[in-house]
């Protein structure tokens, strides 16, 4: 029986048509609406179009597709089994380390020469010699210039002649004293010829004294020609040459050389009147005759490699500037610093205390701050702001608020982790050579 809501056509209007399906796609079950004119539709053996069939057979199909999308995105979204989840990062951790610090401001200051000395010459003549390079380093003792000393031997020759001429004017008056003494005692002289003859006897005395100031004068002149270097140290470029005449003993003697001492040597600076305050605050109670230590970095070298000693603060604050002028003595064995570098000196200003240092490399700089990773016992990572105080030796840096001594600190694989993140701990122990 035929549904009354379709018309039955006669069957001689029927057209002579073959059984064949034609192939509906994704497309056409999706657009099912479209489907109700479609002119493609399959035919039925007796020639009528199955609409019913054909509608149900497309909803089907829409329901299949529909499910099977359904399925792979539930497997898609389900973990496979046998997948072992992902462990947690490994960080390196340490607790801070507990020392006694003491805190230091930081101050510029110039190196000067113990002792410099420009060499002029003190006996005139023409130079003969010269026995250094410039800028070479001499000893003291170390024979630098040479001048002429003829006209100064044949001086001490002079004045040894003239002290032999006096000694026997001496020894003459002598012998005329006690004569007329003798013959005063007889009564055979009277006093005033004995009085001539002792006044003989002390002019040639002194003669003879004058004789021999003569030629300690004419050695030392000698002595003058021979230049040496009075102490230790590096000598300048020469200012003369072999040949030139050298003035000396007037009021402007030629200048020579200069020369300077290296070892040890002078760091002067200036402290301000507050670093004054606070450093004398901080040497209260100690003795007299304690020493501070100063630490100095020099350029190319390691930081606060160097160590001198305060051994000089001026009398007064200067007016103009408000500072007070310091000096350190240090040693220089190896001859490297030359006065006029500039260095970087350490002055304490408190006491020894108790402070919590760790690595530098640990802490992390936001606009807010300076920042700590903390791995609490769960294993997560918590962020904690810090302020922090100076910078020790080996990178280790003071913590003077916010940390605990019982944190521990990360201080190996920053770039992996987030606040929030679990991560598996590694304690590692920490000391000042500790490096990351």
């Amino acid at each position: 029986m035929f549904d009354d809501r379709h018309t039955v056509l006669p069957q001689g209007t029927l057209p002579e048509t073959d059984d064949h399906t034609v192939p509906v796609t994704r497309s056409d079950i999706g657009n099912v609406a479209n489907l109700r004119d479609a002119q493609s539709l399959p035919r039925g053996p007796m020639g009528r179009r199955t609409r019913r069939n054909w509608y149900v057979a497309a909803a089907a199909g829409a329901i299949f597709v529909g499910t099977g999308i359904w399925g792979l995105n539930a497997h898609l979204a389900m973990p496979e089994r046998g997948t072992v989840p992902p462990s947690p990062p490994v960080a390196t951790v340490a607790l801070p380390l507990r020392e006694n610090v003491t805190n230091r401001t930081e101050l510029t200051g110039q190196f000067s020469a113990v002792n410099q000395v420009g060499l002029r010459a003190q006996v005139s003549g023409y130079l003969t010699e010269i026995h250094f390079h410039d800028g070479q380093i001499v000893r003291k003792g170390d024979l630098l210039f040479v001048i002429d000393p003829r006209p100064y031997e044949i001086q001490l020759q002079q004045a040894t002649a003239q002290r032999e001429t006096a000694a026997a004017a001496l020894e003459l008056a002598d012998k005329q004293v006690a004569r007329t003494a003798r013959l005063n005692r007889e009564q055979f002289a009277t006093d005033e010829l004995l009085d001539q003859r002792a006044q003989t006897q002390r002019a040639a005395a002194a003669a003879v004294q004058t004789a021999e100031a003569a030629i300690r004068s004419a050695q030392l002149n000698l002595e003058f020609t021979r230049i040496v270097a009075p102490f230790g140290g590096r000598v300048s470029m020469r200012r003369v040459s072999v040949g030139s005449l050298v003035s000396g003993g007037t009021s402007d003697p030629t200048a020579l050389t200069s020369i300077v001492s290296l070892d040890p040597i002078y760091l002067d600076f200036d402290m301000s009147e507050a670093d004054y305050v606070a450093y004398r605050h901080s040497s209260v109670g100690q003795p007299a005759e304690a020493k501070t230590t100063v630490q100095i970095s020099l350029d190319g070298e390691q930081a606060w490699s160097r160590t001198g000693e305060l051994n000089f603060l001026d009398n007064q604050i200067d007016r103009g500037s408000g500072t007070l002028h310091a000096r350190a003595t240090l040693s220089n064995p190896d001859l490297t610093i030359v006065p006029g570098q500039f260095a970087r000196v350490r002055l304490p200003v408190s006491p020894a205390q108790p402070a919590l240092l760790i690595p530098d490399s640990a802490q992390l700089t936001d606009q807010s701050g300076k920042t700590l990773m903390v791995v609490q016992d769960d294993g997560t990572v918590v962020p904690k702001k810090v302020e922090i105080g100076a910078l020790e030796d080996n990178g280790m840096r003071v913590i003077t608020r916010g940390l605990l001594p019982t944190d521990r600190v990360v201080i190996n694989g920053l770039m992996r982790l987030r606040p929030g993140l679990k991560v598996e701990a590694h304690l590692a122990p920490l000391s000042r050579t500790t490096k990351n």
